[in-house]
């Protein structure tokens, strides 16, 4: 049986990416599909954790440019990644994996508060844990999230699954046909070539605390499982690529 080449991660995921074809919205059954693959991985004995983003229900900046205040409507986007945690663990309890949703804003009735010590139990448990909310605090990317809550819980990478994007390329390949992908790339050539990736924040921190990324196309089926065995897919950014 071929090893895992992490024995922990963060998995990234796009809040679109649970709406399904619809694009808004959260789609059950594209969830349950994705909770099985998430199962298939859990199943080789690596310890995940989960980041969703709440783009699928709201989206903070194009309402503070219509005129809300910024920082309602950042923290109306945190409840938004809460919603989409609690329905994947939902499916990931359905199908038998242990898995705790944590969140930065107490909601006591619905999910953990936040705790770094409770979390890294967790994982040693072999429980899955979703953070929620964000960082707690407005201003802050999902990314960012990933990031810091990745750097905390000493992951060894963060798994940035996309819809429909295989890897990071020189130039959008959806209007460029010439677009070359990258296999490869380091921390500092993403922030220096200002390759779009994740925030500034999010790509600092990630070089600082020497955590790769792999940005991978989550719409294939296996494919999370293929990062995590070590396969060649997609583009993996690290401080020694």
């Amino acid at each position: 049986m071929v090893q895992p080449k992490y024995k922990r991660v963060l998995i990234k995921l796009s809040g679109e990416a649970l709406a399904g074809e619809r694009g808004v919205g959260i789609d059950i059954a594209t969830v349950q599909s994705i909770a099985e693959e998430i199962k298939e991985v859990h199943a080789t004995g690596v310890e995940i954790a989960l980041v969703i983003g709440g783009g699928n229900l709201w989206r903070g900046e194009p309402a503070a440019e219509a005129g809300m205040d910024r920082v309602q409507a950042d923290y109306t986007g945190m409840l938004g990644t809460a919603m989409n945690a609690l329905v994947m663990a939902d499916a990931l309890l359905q199908i038998g994996v242990d898995t705790r949703v944590q969140t930065a804003i107490a909601m006591h009735q619905v999910a953990e508060p936040y705790v770094r010590g409770r979390a890294l139990r967790h994982l040693e448990k072999g429980r899955i844990v979703i953070f929620a909310a964000g960082t707690g605090s407005p201003y802050f990317s999902t990314d960012t999230t990933a990031a810091l809550r990745a750097a905390e819980i000493n992951a060894e990478a963060i798994l940035m699954a996309k819809n429909g994007v295989d890897g990071v390329y020189n130039a959008d390949p959806k209007k460029d046909p010439s677009a070359v992908k990258f296999a490869e790339l380091t921390h500092v050539e993403v922030i220096h070539k200002g390759l779009k990736i994740m925030d500034s924040t999010a790509a600092t921190l990630s070089m600082d605390n020497d955590i790769d990324l792999v940005v991978f196309n989550m719409n294939e089926p296996g494919n999370i499982k293929k990062v995590v065995l070590g396969e060649a897919i997609g583009t993996t950014v690290s401080n020694k690529a």
